[in-house]
Formats: C-alpha cells, sequence, structure tokens
C-alpha cells in the first residue's frame, strides 16, 4: 500500500489528475494515475478506463483512460485505528427552507402527474485542517461495505464518496443493477420495521428499473427485497439482473437507468425539470455515477464495467467542504421527517471529517 499512498499524495501535490478506489467488501485498492493533465470525455462508452459522471446526463462524462494512465493495484494493508466521531454540530440553517422546498414538492405532487421527486441540499462546512490521504484512509476504514473512491482533476476538484449503490455491473451482456431506496437510523437490538412510505418508494424505483431495461434486456430477473446497511443507515434493495440484447450496448443501457428515481424521481423527465428549476445549487457530480469502464478481466478476458451511483460524497475546495444529502419525496412524506433525514445521512461524512 505504500506505493498506491506515496502516488496519491504526490499526484495531488503536483495537481495530476487520479482516481483511487476499493469495491464494496474488496481487499485491493485500485487506482489511474494520470500521465497528463488533459481533460478526456467520453459520449459512446466504447472506451477503456474510468469515468465520471455528472447528474445531468446531457452533460459530459469524464474519463480516464487506461492509455493514458498508470494503471495500479494492490492489496489494502493493516489500515490505522482512526477515531471516528461527528465533531461538527448540525447545522440548522437551511432547515426552514429545505422543509418549505420539501412541503412545495409535496404540493407539486399530489397536483401533477408526479409520483417521487428526490429533493437534495448542501452543507458547507469549514474544515480545521485537511490531509487528502487521511480522509481516504478514514473512509476505506469505515465503510468497507461501499465504493469507496478519492477522485481529483485540477480542472473539475478533489472528490470523495463512500457510497452504498450500483448503478450497473455488466460483463459479456450479462449485467446487475439494483433499487435502492428507503433510509432509516440503524437501531442496535431493535426489529426493523419499513413504514408504507418507504415500502412504495422503493417499489417506484423497482418497477421503473423494470419497464426501462424490458426494451434491450432478456431473461429480466427481480430479486425479493432485502433490508441492507450503510453505515448507520438501514436502506430497502432489489436485485435485478438480466441479459442486454445484441442489438443494444453499454450506452443504451446507461441512459435507461440514468438517473434512476432513486436519485431524481418519477416521471424521470418532468422530476428532472422540478429538481434543476426549485433545489438552491448545482449538484454536479452529486447523483451521477462513476467507476471501472470497459476494462479487462484477468480471468477471461472480457470487458468489465462497475459503474456506482455518486452517493454519500462530498467536494473538498480548499478549507471547505461540500457535503450533499437527500431524500425522496412522495405524497405521503413528512417535511420534518426529511429534513431530519438529510441530518442522519450528512453525519454519514461528517465523522471521517
Amino acid at each position: 500500500m505504500n506505493t498506491t499512498f506515496k502516488k496519491i499524495e504526490t499526484a495531488y501535490k503536483n495537481k495530476k489528475p487520479f482516481v483511487s478506489y476499493s469495491e464494496p467488501e474488496s481487499t485491493t485498492i485500485s487506482s489511474f494515475f494520470m500521465k497528463e493533465e488533459t481533460l478526456f470525455f467520453t459520449s459512446d462508452f466504447t472506451e477503456s478506463g474510468f469515468v465520471f459522471s455528472p447528474f445531468d446526463a446531457e452533460e459530459n462524462t469524464v474519463l480516464f483512460p487506461v492509455d493514458k494512465a498508470d494503471f495500479l493495484q494492490e492489496k489494502i494493508e493493516r489500515l490505522d485505528n482512526f477515531e471516528f466521531f461527528n465533531r461538527y454540530t448540525d447545522d440548522e440553517s437551511e432547515k426552514e427552507a429545505h422543509i418549505n422546498l420539501v412541503d412545495k414538492t409535496i404540493l407539486k405532487i399530489k397536483n401533477s402527474s408526479l409520483q417521487k421527486i428526490v429533493i437534495s441540499r448542501k452543507e458547507l462546512i469549514l474544515l480545521k485542517d485537511f490531509d487528502v490521504l487521511l480522509l481516504f484512509k478514514k473512509l476505506l476504514k469505515q465503510y468497507k461495505a461501499a465504493f469507496v473512491y478519492v477522485w481529483y482533476h485540477p480542472k473539475i476538484g478533489l472528490w470523495f464518496g463512500a457510497t452504498p449503490e450500483t448503478l450497473l455491473h455488466i460483463s459479456n451482456q450479462r449485467f446487475k443493477t439494483m433499487s435502492l431506496a428507503g433510509t432509516q437510523l440503524l437501531q442496535e437490538n431493535t426489529a426493523v420495521a419499513w413504514g408504507a412510505k418507504e415500502l412504495e418508494e422503493q417499489q417506484l424505483v423497482t418497477d421503473f428499473i423494470v419497464n426501462q431495461l424490458k426494451p434491450i434486456t432478456t431473461s429480466l430477473k427481480v430479486n425479493q427485497k432485502e433490508t441492507v446497511q450503510a453505515g448507520s443507515l438501514l436502506h430497502l434493495k432489489t436485485k435485478v439482473e438480466g441479459e442486454v440484447k445484441s442489438n443494444s450496448d453499454l450506452k443504451q443501457l446507461i441512459r435507461a437507468l440514468h438517473p434512476t428515481p432513486a436519485v431524481c424521481g418519477l416521471p424521470r423527465k418532468e422530476a428532472f425539470v422540478f429538481i434543476t428549476e426549485n433545489e438552491p445549487y448545482k449538484r454536479d457530480f452529486y447523483t451521477g455515477f462513476l467507476g471501472e469502464l470497459n476494462l479487462e478481466s484477468n480471468l477471461d478476458k472480457s470487458k468489465l464495467s462497475k459503474l456506482y451511483v455518486n452517493l454519500r460524497c462530498m467536494r473538498i475546495d480548499g478549507k471547505m467542504a461540500s457535503l450533499y444529502v437527500g431524500g425522496g419525496i412522495t405524497k405521503d412524506s413528512n417535511a420534518f421527517k426529511e429534513w431530519t433525514e438529510t441530518v442522519s445521512k450528512s453525519k454519514t461524512m461528517k465523522t471521517v471529517l
């Protein structure tokens, strides 16, 4: 691990683009260290490398091409025992504005064809001190079940994340995705019970994914919903898998799924318009996706793509951290509870800062 960590420090110090990441439950860190500062993009997803894509599917997807980078994989050695606690008090300054926006969203849903809209907010935190490597190590230590990453390009910025949500895994036309929605705090020694609102929200996401995939896939299989843990939070998850038709491609599959109702809403187009017109900030890469694109498998030389939704993430700009949190709103939502949920989600990142 000394090689990876030293290269992260050197690349960031010299303002060279890089990404380092670890798959869920993996003991390996993979990295792309770019040889130049050129900003590459992909529009058809046929290249090989690492992609970083924004929430708005019409905007450019950044590509770190594998042939323009030094690719490195190393086993994770024993990480230090870090202290994890939230030193930051809950920021109440946006409470009233967020609750008002959620109320407005609920009213919109009740008086339109919209079934769900995901509303988010950005929380700014002034950092007392910042160490790029220390923050990455703490994320690796704390969130072993997530896709953990640090991504940097001098023309875009520095991003970290520990996301629990897979957008898409695909190899040889076989793919896996998931529906992830509904949130509650983990309570030790307490049986998990889901309310009607969370169950409906999760089913909306699952139905959307299935309907989107039917025209371009075969052998579609929808698994039973299950409860999964992400840090101190619980979510409802349904795995969906199948095979892409021979006349379809990866770009069609990505466009069918992204952005999912778990980060946007239903109907997708109308929800997207409401979000961009009413959220008080621009999401950029929050609720976009990122991951490996068309990398060659060591086993059978097939092309593998592993993409994750960019949740539980933050951007660091100097001494300022921008944390992004949100929640799915339906006609049965309660604005105060939605605010409380965003506070709980923000603590995921605050404990490592």
